[in-house]
């Protein structure tokens, strides 16, 4: 089987953890990843978007990185190649920060791919933003304390990558006219706030966040954003509101809760993001693709002559 962007992908053994070490099963076979063809679009499911359910042909492969292994359900809708990566594995296993960021985006952009669309769950600060409603994030501020938060560690010479613009905004704009089309609740910006968990916030951390200028919070937004930035990714966050924040909610928060409104909200969330994929231009109006300017990184490590290089 051969796939596109010039790097080995392995197909899956059967059951893996959700950090991609194999837990038994045949060896995995080693393909070949090739440069060119139409580049992919991903989606990577937040809490409760475990399947994005409307997959065709789909394939489950494990593909080896820097940073482990990496689960990625392979399929197509209509003409378009489409790759999932469940954000906290299979079952919802792993918490918040011991998310391997760097590998998924990095297995992403080993696959191929171009665009990713990732949905989250989050709290909201903004009496504006109500549970059940969609938020297109524009901005964050980033309160993670330990995470691996680039790919640029100084191997390979000092790199710093603008981030006045965050998330996409030829993406943005995309996801925004996919919503009123479906005549969903999208707000068009909002900024994220993104919190080290597993626990939640407390009254004073979220009235701090507030008068900073946050309007949603989260625990898995931030490294995710910043390395598909460096990877020259084409980045959007879709944040479903599912309760107010601490302090603003008149009751404590529960894990419970948030599963509950992502699923009753799940068809909505599927809704945009397949009409989004039906309708993505072959080009967007965008920089992220030379967002990194210096190259290297990514290209000698996947074996390809030259980055993307050129706006999407």
């Amino acid at each position: 089987m051969d796939d596109q962007n010039g790097a080995p992908v392995k197909d899956s053994p059967g059951e893996h953890s959700p950090d991609g070490h194999s837990r038994g099963g045949r060896p995995a076979q080693e393909v070949t990843v090739k440069e060119g063809g139409p580049a992919r679009l991903a989606i990577i499911g937040g809490t409760g978007v475990y399947d994005p359910g409307f997959l065709e042909g789909a394939e489950t492969r494990i593909v080896p990185t820097p940073y482990g292994e990496v689960e990625i359900l392979f399929g197509r809708r209509g003409p378009r190649e489409v790759c999932f990566l469940a954000r906290h594995g299979r079952g919802h296993t792993v918490p918040p920060h011991r998310i391997n960021y760097r590998g998924n985006i990095w297995a992403l952009r080993k696959a191929g791919v171009r665009w990713i669309i990732a949905s989250s769950a989050v709290g909201s600060l903004n009496p504006q933003m109500k549970p059940g409603e969609l938020v297109l994030v524009d901005q964050f501020l980033d309160f993670t304390k330990s995470r691996d938060a680039t790919f640029h560690d100084g191997a390979g010479g000092v790199v710093h990558v603008d981030f006045t613009e965050p998330y996409c905004p030829a993406l943005r704009e995309h996801l925004g006219a996919a919503a009123a089309s479906l005549d969903l609740t999208a707000h068009p910006a909002g900024t994220y706030v993104c919190t080290e968990g597993p626990r939640f916030e407390t009254p004073a951390e979220i009235a701090f966040f507030r008068g900073a200028g946050g309007d949603l919070v989260g625990m898995t937004g931030v490294p995710e954003v910043v390395l598909a930035r460096e990877a020259e990714l084409c980045y959007a966050s879709v944040a479903l509101v599912t309760n107010f924040a601490a302090g603003i909610s008149p009751t404590i928060l529960t894990h419970r809760e948030v599963v509950e409104v992502m699923q009753a909200n799940l068809e909505q969330i599927r809704a945009l993001i397949g009409r989004a994929v039906d309708t993505l231009p072959p080009a967007g109006n965008c920089r992220c693709g030379s967002a990194a300017g210096e190259k290297g990184i990514f290209n000698a490590s996947l074996g390809v002559d030259g980055g993307s290089g050129q706006d999407h």
